[in-house]
């Protein structure tokens, strides 16, 4: 790349007011997510842990809106794929793994629930169920408290493309639309729903859909993490001016299987797979990094070996911390009236 390029590449992030820090923090946490999750990917094969739902391909577009909403006082209602965005809104490998090995210490869910179901009165993560998009009328509600409130806090949702054809999204939305709240819908379009392939299930634009509710919606490039910076940050400042929501979706690729109980070349080939490697996020950011003259490949192997020690000292401790105990089961249920709060 010529001189003159570089130059139009580094002024990109500066044009959106990221500094050279925050873009190589934005790359260390999509890493930190990738490497996450080929982690837990062979945690379960080797029979340690008994689940895993993998966001690999994801990474670029969770990261980059995190880093776009206000980490202090929005509140986040991710899905099961949101490793790099909930790790960059301050959940840590060790929390995340406790969740992956069941354990006590879990801070989602007391070792309850599949991992992937985040939940963090702490973060402002709430609570996420399996039943797949109840979070989209979750977080209107949320929204619709801070309209009343007069607060100016966001709400942020995510799912895939093939929530997006289920009645909660259409009735979040409309009611979103009607009463012109702070939230962000922003649909990970993975080309996927389990097995179907998205033009099996969708036709259209779910972009497009924005229009019938009465706000804008946008299509970015989900493996552009400064596009889809670029537009969650729009998308905040116009809710915080009191103009509502924005359904962004993004466009990406589910570059591992649905689960590891999916075998995904039932339903696809390895040739595509292969060809969407090509796109991936991570490996552009980096790339992106490089030609700016703020990265290089030896700073890049000092990371990787980072967050290699960082896995492994989390790995450790949720191997070896506690599962709950039987009784552990009513806790969390029940009003204690002794006690005045929620056991």
């Amino acid at each position: 790349m010529s001189k003159q390029g570089t130059a139009e590449t580094q002024r990109r992030h500066e044009q959106l007011g990221l500094s050279d820090g925050q873009v190589i923090d934005m790359y260390r946490y999509m890493l930190l997510a990738r490497k996450f999750d080929e982690r837990n990917l062979l945690l379960q094969r080797a029979g340690k842990i008994n689940f895993h739902v993998s966001g690999v391909g994801h990474e670029a577009t969770q990261v980059a809106a995190a880093f776009a909403l206000d980490r202090e006082k929005d509140y986040f209602l991710p899905y099961y794929r949101d490793y790099g965005f909930v790790l960059a809104v301050g959940m840590t490998a060790r929390e995340l793994m406790l969740s992956a090995f069941a354990k006590a210490e879990d801070p989602n869910s007391g070792g309850r629930q599949m991992p992937g179901h985040f939940g963090s009165k702490r973060l402002r993560i709430v609570t996420g169920s399996s039943p797949v998009t109840t979070q989209v009328p979750h977080a209107v509600g949320v929204a619709l408290a801070a309209k009343m409130q007069k607060k100016d806090f966001v709400s942020y949702v995510t799912f895939g493309e093939g929530s997006s054809n289920q009645g909660d999204f259409h009735e979040g939305c409309n009611f979103a639309g009607v009463h012109k709240l702070p939230v962000i819908i922003l649909c990970q379009n993975n080309q996927y729903a389990i097995s179907v392939p998205v033009h099996k299930q969708i036709s259209g634009r779910i972009s497009d859909r924005a229009l019938g509710y009465g706000f804008p919606g946008i299509r970015v490039d989900g493996n552009d993490a400064l596009e889809v910076y670029a537009a969650v940050k729009e998308a905040r400042e116009r809710a915080v001016r009191g103009e509502g929501p924005t359904l962004i979706e993004s466009m990406l690729y589910r570059l591992s299987p649905h689960s590891t109980s999916d075998n995904d070349l039932a339903y696809r080939t390895k040739e595509e797979i292969d060809e969407n490697w090509k796109k991936d996020g991570v490996v552009r950011m980096k790339n992106y990094l490089i030609d700016c003259g703020i990265w290089d490949e030896a700073r890049d192997a000092d990371l990787a070996a980072q967050i290699v020690l960082e896995l492994k000292e989390a790995i450790e401790y949720a191997d070896k911390a506690p599962f709950p105990q039987p009784e552990d089961t009513l806790l969390h249920v029940y009003a204690d009236s002794s006690q005045g709060e929620v056991r």
